[in-house]
C-alpha cells in the first residue's frame, strides 16, 4: 500500500523501504550524527534516474541536492548499489521458485551516446554515435549481473572480456552464457581457454537461416528486454555521466528499482 505522504511515483512505498532498509550501510560509530532521513535521501535518487533530472534541479522535498548526491556518490564508491542489486536479484528468484544463483546468462552491449561532460567516450562507426556502450551480463529472467561501461569504439569481442571475466569469478554456478553473432570467433576460443575449467560454455545464437526481418531469438530477447528496461529511465536514455563508474552506478539504481516493486507486489 502506498505511504500517503508519497509525493512522486518514483519515491519508496513502505513495503519497499522495508525491503531495502535492511541493506543500507550503518550509520558511522565516530564523526557528526546522521541527521537526514534515509529514505528521503533515497527518494531523491530514484527521483533523478527515473525523471532524468540534473542534481542541481532535484525537488527541495528530498533536501539539499549536494547531500543527496554525496550519499549516492560515498555509496557508489563502497559498491553498495551493486550489492543491492546482487542481494535484490536473489531474493526475486526465489520468489519466482529460481534458485538464488543463476546457471545460465546472456550477454550484449547496448550503445548510447552522451553528453558533452562525459571524461570517457568514442565514436561507433557502425551506429554512427558518439558515446558509451554498456556491456551487460543477465540471467534469464532478465535481472543484471554484471555491468561494464566503456568508449563506443571498443568492439564488442575486446569490451565483453573484462565483463566474463568478472562474472565467471563470481557466479560459479553458471554453465552457459548465451550471446549474438557479434561475439563469435576468437572470443569464444578466448573464453574456453580462460574458464573452460569450470564448466561453462559461451554459446553463439544465430539467426535463423532463410528468414529475413525481426525475428526473436531463443535466450537472446531477455537481454535485448532488460536494455529496453533501461532506457526507461530518463537518465539513461543519454549518458549524463562524467565517469563510466557513475554510469554503471545508475544502472544498478535502475534494476533495483525494479526489482523492489517486483518483490513489494509478490509480498503486499
Amino acid at each position: 500500500m502506498q505511504n500517503a505522504s508519497d509525493r512522486y511515483p518514483s519515491d519508496l512505498h513502505d513495503s519497499e523501504w522495508q525491503l531495502l532498509q535492511p541493506l543500507l550501510p550503518a550509520a558511522r560509530k565516530r564523526g557528526r550524527p546522521r541527521e537526514r532521513d534515509l529514505r528521503e535521501i533515497l527518494n531523491g535518487i530514484f527521483y533523478l534516474t527515473r525523471s532524468g533530472c540534473a542534481w542541481r534541479l532535484l525537488p527541495k522535498d528530498f533536501g539539499p541536492w549536494s547531500t543527496v548526491h554525496d550519499y549516492y556518490r560515498r555509496w557508489r564508491r563502497q559498491g553498495v548499489w551493486a550489492q543491492m542489486n546482487h542481494t535484490l536479484r536473489q531474493q526475486v528468484r526465489v520468489a519466482t521458485g529460481k534458485t538464488a544463483v543463476p546457471s545460465g546468462a546472456i550477454l550484449d552491449s547496448q550503445t548510447i551516446k552522451t553528453g558533452d561532460q562525459a571524461c570517457v567516450s568514442g565514436y561507433e562507426a557502425g551506429k554512427k554515435i558518439e558515446g558509451r556502450k554498456r556491456h551487460v551480463v543477465v540471467d534469464t529472467l532478465g535481472l543484471l549481473l554484471w555491468v561494464i561501461v566503456g568508449p563506443a569504439n571498443v568492439q564488442d569481442r575486446d569490451g565483453a572480456r573484462p565483463l566474463l571475466q568478472a562474472v565467471s569469478q563470481h557466479f560459479s554456478t553458471l554453465r552457459k552464457i548465451w550471446a549474438d553473432s557479434g561475439y563469435a570467433g576468437a572470443l569464444v576460443q578466448w573464453f574456453q581457454a580462460q574458464v573452460g575449467a569450470r564448466d561453462c560454455v559461451l554459446e553463439i545464437v544465430r539467426r535463423l537461416a532463410g528468414v529475413s526481418g525481426f525475428h526473436s531469438l531463443p535466450k537472446r530477447w531477455m537481454v535485448e528486454r532488460t536494455l529496453g528496461w533501461l532506457v526507461k529511465s530518463r537518465r539513461l536514455a543519454r549518458d549524463y555521466e562524467t565517469s563510466a563508474q557513475s554510469s554503471e552506478a545508475m544502472i544498478y539504481l535502475t534494476m533495483i528499482r525494479l526489482m523492489l516493486k517486483r518483490l513489494a507486489n509478490a509480498n503486499p
